[in-house]
Order: structure tokens, then C-alpha cells, then sequence
């Protein structure tokens, strides 16, 4: 994941020039009236609504979404509105969806088909992808990823920790060094040691989503971390509930299957056939 300096002006960090605009930064802190990520929440997550924010950058472009490095400090003179222990000075990814009118909706239709809204005329705007359809798409992909990141956080699960969603914009950990963000696993070469241990974090990952009777629905090597040398697993609008979804077992063996052929590729000798057996019998068995 390469880092890029943003030339262009986000309507979300317009600049204030008003007398109340923040110092230094380009907002004031998005924490109020946003939904927030689960309890205890890590010290590094700054919640004093004193503190501002600018945007450094975009991290990564998608068909879907955007994501931007963001800075969220106190500046001087407001350190006593940090909680005890909390840090002044943080950076966060925001993944920005992208609007009915600009995002494509590449993968919506069989990842849908285990979702339900209340409402049979939103239903119908689903399934007919009318403007208003594809809006209601769109809400619905950023509340699941924030939903999903929350539960898989307190599971205990090796994922960015989602610390607040508003509107089409989720701020969540970072994952990086500096403003260097943690190398995908397709772009590491780990050495024999290090590639069987990563792939045990693999196994346990899946193993754990199945227990829970989930499948990420879109696993590769493009959308795995590798910070620390330990695997941190992205982008997740699309989780799957195997048993609910008619494509849920395919779903869950395609995610098996592609993250088994990196490793095999990288020298590793394992049996992709026996995993997903193994995932497949704890995912029907959630369904219990």
C-alpha cells in the first residue's frame, strides 16, 4: 500500500477560513456525532472533541472507496482535554466510499443475497439498482464494514480497529510505520520460517470466521497486511454468513483456495483440500 500526497481538495477537509476554524488543522475532531468503534478502545484513539484533523494524503484509490491518512492531534494549549492515558497525537485511515454516482458496484450481487433491509421498497431499489437503489448499496457497504470490524475486533481477530463511522467516511487504525503503510502480503518475500508462521495466522483467521460461521468473501493477498510479522487483515464491506448466503460455502472455499496458492507458490507444502474441509465442517456447524 503506497502513500501518495492528495493534490486535490476533499469536500470533507475543505478549507475553514472562518473565525472558528480550527487551529492548525483542516476540521475540528469528526469524533461527535459519529458512530463509534467498541469498548475498551485502545489509548491511541483520541476522543476529545477539542482536537482537529488534516488529511495527509491518500493512501490507497478503489473502485469502491478511498483511502486517506489522516492526523488527529490536540493542538497546544488543549492538553488537558485528553482522557488519562490517551494519546495527543494519532494518524488514522479514512476509507471514503465512494458516492451512488461514481462508485462501481463490482461486487454486490451475490455478496447481497444473505442481506435483508426492512423495507420492501428499499428492497425493490436494491434489486432494481435504481439511484436510489444503488445509494441504499452503498450505506449498506460502509455500516457492514464498520459492523464487521467491531465484532471481529472483540473476537480477537488480526484487523484494523474501527474507531468511528460517519456517513460514507470510517476512520480506523493504521496500520504502518511512520506514513508508511504495512506492505500487502503479495509484495513480502518472508523467509521459510516466517511463511509458515504467517500462514498458521492465515488458518486461525479462517478457522475463527467459520467457527463464527463467516467468510470474508474477498480474501487474497492483495487485501492482507503484513506488519510486525504478523497478519492484519483489510477490507471487509463484503463478509459473508456462509449458511445464510445460497454462495456462502463458495465464497468460503474461494477464500481458502486463493490464499492456499500464494502460499503454495512461496514453497509452502500444505494440503488446501484438508483446510477447506476443516473450515467448511466449523462453518455448517455455526449453523446448528
Amino acid at each position: 500500500m503506497s502513500f501518495h500526497d492528495s493534490t486535490t481538495e476533499s469536500p470533507l477537509f475543505a478549507t475553514d477560513t472562518s473565525p472558528d476554524a480550527p487551529p492548525e488543522g483542516e476540521r475540528w475532531s469528526s469524533w461527535d456525532g459519529a458512530m463509534h468503534g467498541p469498548t475498551p478502545r485502545p489509548d491511541w484513539v483520541i476522543t476529545a472533541l477539542g482536537a482537529v484533523e488534516e488529511d495527509l494524503g491518500v493512501l490507497k484509490t478503489g473502485k469502491e472507496a478511498d483511502v486517506h491518512l489522516i492526523r488527529r492531534w490536540l493542538p497546544d494549549g488543549s492538553h488537558h482535554l485528553a482522557l488519562p492515558g490517551q494519546s495527543l497525537d494519532s494518524l488514522l485511515a479514512a476509507k471514503r466510499y465512494r458516492g451512488a454516482e461514481n462508485r462501481l458496484f463490482h461486487r454486490d450481487g451475490g455478496y447481497l443475497e444473505g442481506r435483508r433491509v426492512r423495507k420492501s421498497r428499499e428492497m425493490r431499489a436494491m434489486a432494481r439498482r435504481t439511484e436510489f437503489g444503488r445509494s441504499m448499496i452503498a450505506g449498506q457497504w460502509a455500516a457492514a464494514e464498520f459492523d464487521a470490524l467491531g465484532r471481529l475486533w472483540e473476537l480477537g481477530l488480526p484487523v484494523p480497529y474501527p474507531v468511528q463511522l460517519n456517513e460514507a467516511e470510517m476512520l480506523m487504525e493504521f496500520v504502518g510505520i511512520g506514513h508508511t503503510a504495512a506492505p500487502r502480503l503479495v509484495q513480502t518475500k518472508p523467509s521459510p520460517e516466517l511463511l509458515a508462521e504467517l500462514f498458521e495466522q492465515f488458518r486461525q483467521v479462517v478457522l475463527t470466521l467459520a467457527q463464527e460461521g463467516w467468510a470474508h468473501g474477498d480474501l487474497s493477498p492483495y487485501n492482507v497486511l503484513v506488519h510486525d510479522d504478523r497478519l492484519v487483515v483489510i477490507d471487509w464491506p463484503q463478509i459473508v454468513d456462509v449458511v445464510g448466503n445460497p454462495h456462502g460455502f463458495e465464497f468460503l472455499e474461494r477464500d481458502v483456495r486463493v490464499m492456499c496458492d500464494w502460499f503454495t507458490r512461496r514453497g509452502l507444502t500444505i494440503d488446501a483440500d484438508l483446510l477447506f474441509g476443516d473450515v467448511a465442517a466449523m462453518a455448517a456447524g455455526s449453523g446448528w
